[in-house]
C-alpha cells in the first residue's frame, strides 16, 4: 500500500511541474493564456518548491517499502534455511 502511494506521490508532483498553475482558453482567432491569481508570488514559490519536495517524499516511500520487501524475502529464505 505504501508504495503506491509513494508512486501516486511522484507521479502528482511531475504533473504539477509540468502542468503548472496557468491553463490555456482558446479563442476564435487567438488563444489566450490565462494568468495567475494576485499571490503570484507565493504560487510561484509552491509551484517551484512543493512539487519536488512532494517526489522527494515519494521516493522516500517508494525507497524504504522496496526496503522493507527486500528485508522480508530475507528474513523469510533464513526461516526456510533453519527449517
Amino acid at each position: 500500500m505504501k508504495i503506491i502511494i509513494g508512486v501516486i506521490l511522484i507521479i502528482v508532483s511531475v504533473w504539477w511541474i509540468v502542468q503548472g498553475s496557468s491553463y490555456i482558453q482558446p479563442l476564435k482567432d487567438s488563444t489566450l493564456v490565462t494568468s495567475r491569481p494576485a499571490l503570484a508570488d507565493f504560487i510561484v514559490l509552491v509551484n517551484g518548491g512543493l512539487p519536488p519536495f512532494v517526489a522527494l517524499i515519494g521516493l522516500l516511500v517508494v525507497w524504504l517499502e522496496l526496503d522493507n520487501i527486500k528485508i522480508q524475502k530475507e528474513l523469510s529464505q533464513e526461516e526456510k534455511k533453519k527449517k
